[in-house]
């Protein structure tokens, strides 16, 4: 079986980072969904000092 995959970067916001924008997050996930992808793996990038810039979302389907 051989896989393709896809990686979505979304910048946080907020003054000390960690603010994702859930229905924008929401949106993209249901979307990729409804095109056969599968969520694989998701973390968070640090600025310093543990606050988030970025949440990096992997997507995974299976290769045609």
């Amino acid at each position: 079986m051989k896989w393709e995959y896809k990686t979505i970067k979304l910048e946080a916001s907020g003054l000390m980072g960690g603010i994702i924008d859930e229905k924008k997050l929401d949106a993209i996930m249901n979307e990729l969904g409804e095109q056969g992808w599968e969520l694989s793996a998701a973390f968070d990038t640090n600025k310093q000092a543990g606050t988030t810039r970025d949440a990096v979302i992997i997507f995974k389907r299976q290769k045609v």
